[in-house]
């Protein structure tokens, strides 16, 4: 059997999207299995064992210019080869017009993915041939993936051991022991304090606050801070300097490089972001802080994971701009923090 898993975006959402394939091929012994991905997010999936093939979108460009003859090639291109495979499955669990639409150019005749309920952008349901309704169990986005995914082999997922996998190469973990051999050797901790939404962002004071408390608690521990753009790296700076001594911000890292980096390390701690989801998929403790998005639809699962949310009454409202943007930044403490760091690293 042949598959073709359709999850173009988002980095965190791809990452969610990882427990599928180990479903599969425990599922479905010798099944093939291809991805269709979004040209930025490919490093999270190259060099997995269980994908057969990985094709790789750019639909913002698409998108940009719909009738360039460079859109017009790369669209035909891409359903000469996905027809070729002859799929006997499409599962999209991405649920919007652009992926429906990259179903249908495969020619397979059945194509499965979320119901009206479910389902991201209406338009969706005029290319799927099967909509899988959820349970009310399916709350977390890696369970709704996994019921339509799981729904034609009646295999239930939740009584499976299913892990993710991001697969480094032997420099970039060998680059990342290296960077791990310039620290103490206590117990690494990586903070990534920014987001891609305002409405994510911890306060600054609370990310000090907190670093201060854990360089207290834990002797010899080190302080990573990452980032992803020049905002990013400015925020990160001013923490580091207002902690003190032993937070150090370091070099931007290609993604896989970053996952190097994540494997090694004892504890992230950040937003709703990339790097937190990576770290988990990898296997390394988390405590995530959680605003306008759900910890828990979207937040690291199992038990070396820790959501945070804030407390406030309109948390969870899913908005980029709020005027209480304030108020609710400041409304996680620092306590309850730092008390899933202690509670996973066993004090």
């Amino acid at each position: 059997m042949r598959v073709l898993i359709v999850k173009t975006s988002s980095l965190g959402d791809v990452i969610h999207a990882l427990p599928l394939l180990d479903y599969l091929k425990q599922a479905v012994p010798g099944v093939e299995i291809d991805w269709v991905v979004e040209e930025p997010f490919r490093m999270i999936l190259e060099g997995n064992p269980h994908l057969s093939r990985l094709f790789t979108v750019r639909t913002k460009a698409w998108r940009k210019s719909p009738l360039a003859a460079e859109t017009r090639r790369e669209v035909a291109e891409l359903k000469e080869a996905l027809r070729a495979r002859d799929y006997d499955m499409v599962f999209d669990v991405q649920g919007n017009f652009k992926s429906g639409l990259i179903g249908w150019l495969t020619g397979c005749a059945e194509r499965i993915g979320f119901d009206r309920e479910t389902v991201r952008e209406p338009l969706n349901l005029l290319f799927t041939t099967r909509r899988v309704p959820m349970r009310k169990l399916d709350y977390h986005v890696t369970e709704k993936y996994l019921r339509v995914v799981s729904v034609p082999f009646g295999k239930d997922f939740r009584t499976m051991q299913l892990v993710s996998e991001i697969v480094t190469s032997p420099q970039e973990d060998a680059n990342a022991a290296a960077l791990m051999a310039t620290l103490s050797d206590g117990l690494v901790f990586l903070f990534h304090c920014g987001t891609s939404w305002r409405t994510k962002l911890w306060a600054q004071t609370r990310w000090v606050e907190l670093g201060r408390e854990i360089l207290d608690t834990f002797r010899e521990a080190s302080i990573l801070l990452t980032w992803g753009d020049q905002a990013e790296r400015d925020r990160a700076t001013e923490i580091a300097r207002e902690i003190g001594p032993g937070a150090r911000v370091i070099d931007r890292y290609p993604l896989k490089a970053l996952t190097a980096i994540l494997k090694k390390v004892d504890l992230v701690v950040a937003g709703d972001t990339g790097p937190v989801h990576i770290a988990a998929a990898v296997g390394t403790p988390t405590v995530s802080i959680f605003r306008a998005t759900d910890g828990k639809l979207t937040g690291p699962r199992g038990e070396l994971h820790v959501a945070v949310q804030s407390p406030l009454h309109c948390a969870k409202c899913g908005r980029k701009e709020c005027d209480k943007d304030r108020q609710c930044s400041e409304s996680v403490k620092v306590e309850p923090v730092l008390a899933a760091v202690k509670k996973l690293l066993g004090q």
